[in-house]
Parts: structure tokens; sequence; C-alpha cells
């Protein structure tokens, strides 16, 4: 396929674009942000078009084929670059009018910042994909939601403890497991996923992690719940034949069989970053009332490092 210019059909413009940042072996967490954003820019222009042209312009599910459907003639790419077009999807999608599924805030609750910087930022991208000497200011970064560390240490608590009706007893436990440590590291989920059990220091006066070549200092409370998940997970890993893989998160239940293949036994592959992220999401969601990333966690390891820092004051004899 020729290099996209101005007059290509938006959507095989869009297309290309995401087969370029394949090529380029950019994560899929990025392609499928940019996707999700440029169809969301395309499908809102599209409908704005379509009702300029006196034709229905309601969208229906928010589909690829219907991002390019909703007007009688699809737009190229060079006029989904249009600064107008740009700017009325933007506003849109800051007042929440674009989302096509309900959040926890409402169906039509105002944008994040962040999610409005990544819009930027896919735009901007894909105009330089496209040789488009257009761009739009960029927008720094915004601090995320983060719960107090009292906060914290009382959710950890909770999941622990209480197991949200219809969740699996040791998915909560893997999840408070998880959430401590990102309490305790302020590490991310992508970090802590390719954890092994030899990571883990749990015994003796100062336990610790070892994360990335760095030693970190982990609570008592932390160490608490680990102990508590490896206990469970030593439980399932005792189903497999043969040595332990010693990966740290493991499913805890079969997946579910594809193409008539059976899936393999809890244990043998590590948990996905996906599936420690879904069930945070899910079993905060149940305990909170609102789906918070596990990064709402890391001001508690901010707290956390600065009191192993500071050096206990003498004792007066």
């Amino acid at each position: 396929m020729p290099v996209p210019d101005a007059s290509t059909p938006a959507r095989d413009a869009i297309d290309a674009f995401l087969r370029y940042l394949a090529d380029r072996d950019l994560s899929a967490t990025t392609r499928r942000i940019r996707k999700t954003y440029l169809y969301e820019y395309l499908r809102h222009a599209q409908q704005a078009a379509a009702a300029a042209d006196g034709a229905d312009g309601q969208g229906g599910t928010g589909s690829e084929d219907e991002a390019e459907g909703a007007a009688a003639r699809p737009l190229t790419a060079g006029e989904l670059m249009d600064g107008e077009r740009t700017a009325a999807w933007l506003a849109a999608a800051a007042a929440g009018k674009t989302r096509t599924r309900n959040t926890s805030r409402g169906p039509e609750a105002a944008a994040y910042p962040n999610s409005m910087r990544v819009r930027i930022d896919s735009v901007n991208a894909f105009a330089e994909f496209l040789g488009e000497p257009a761009r739009l200011d960029r927008q720094p970064p915004a601090r995320g939601y983060q719960l107090t560390p009292g906060d914290t240490e009382a959710l950890l608590h909770d999941l622990t403890v209480k197991r949200p009706i219809h969740a699996n007893a040791m998915t909560a436990l893997r999840t408070a497991a998880v959430a401590a440590l990102v309490a305790d590291t302020g590490r991310g989920v992508p970090e802590l996923a390719e954890l092994n059990i030899s990571a883990l220091h749990l015994d003796g006066a100062e336990p610790r992690a070892d994360i990335d070549g760095e030693s970190v200092r982990l609570t008592q409370s932390t160490v608490h719940i680990l102990t508590r998940w490896l206990a469970a997970r030593a439980s399932i890993v005792a189903e497999l034949e043969g040595s332990d893989p010693g990966h740290l998160w493991i499913p805890t239940k079969p997946g579910r069989a594809r193409g008539g293949v059976p899936s393999a036994k809890p244990g043998i592959s590590p948990a996905a970053v996906r599936t420690l992220h879904a069930s945070h999401r899910a079993l905060v969601s149940q305990l909170l009332g609102t789906p918070l990333r596990p990064g709402a966690l890391r001001a508690a390891a901010e707290a956390h490092m600065t009191a192993a820092a500071t050096p206990e004051p003498a004792q007066k004899r």
C-alpha cells in the first residue's frame, strides 16, 4: 500500500498508521490506545459531517465500521486533521460526550486530564505519520488520584479479610499481595508481574524484595499478606507435575479452553499483567465503589520510604 497522504481515506490512513506502529515494535498497549482514540476521533468527525450534510448522524455502538459509515462520504485523512474538527472532538471528549459505555462516575462524566493528554499525543503522532504540519500543544501529565496511607492500609486489610461477593478467595488474596507490594515499593504492576519467589526475603528483622536490582524494605503488614499468598500459591502449585516454576504471581484457576485445547494448569505460566490489573479493578470496585488503579496506592510507598530513610532518634540513657 502506498504511503498515506491527505487524500487517503481516513480509516485507511489510521489502519496504515497502526501497522506502522506494529512494525516499529511499539507495545500492544500503545497501539491499543492510539487505535481507541483515533477511531473515537474519526467517529465523532464522521457523525458531525453527517449532521452537517443533513444525514441521520446518530452513532451506533461505536465500532470501526460505524465510524466510517456514519456519513454518506467517508472523510479523507486531510479532512480529518482539520483544526476545527480536532478542536470539536477534544471539547466533546473532555465533556464525556464521546464515551461509548458507562463509568462509575456516570456516562457523561468529564474525562480525566491524562486521557485528554493521550488523545492529543495520539493525534500528534498520527499527524507526524501523515507528514501534516499541524500539531497540538502537549499537556503535562497530571498526577493521578491517590489514596492516603491510612486509606491504603484499610483497603489492604479489607482485601485480605473481606472477600467480596462472588470473588474467588485466592484471587482476592493475590490481589491484596500485589497491592501491598505496590504500596510498599511504589512500583507498578508491570514491574512486579515478572517477580519470582526468590525476589522475596521475608525472614529476619528487615524483610525486603529485590526489584530491578534494588532492595526495597517491606512493612510487616505486607510480609503478613505475602506469607498468606505464598501459602495459597503453594496449594495451587502442589497440583502440578514437576518442579515449582517459581513465578510469584500465578493464575488462581484454569483459563478457558481455546480452539478445543484445554488450558494449562494454574502455576505453569505466570499471571498476565492484564489479569492482575483486572482482578484489582474488579475487587476494589466492589469494596470502594470505584475501580481504582493500583497506582492509587503509591502515596503509601512515599510515606513508607520516607519513614525508612529517617533515622530513629537516639534513646536517652
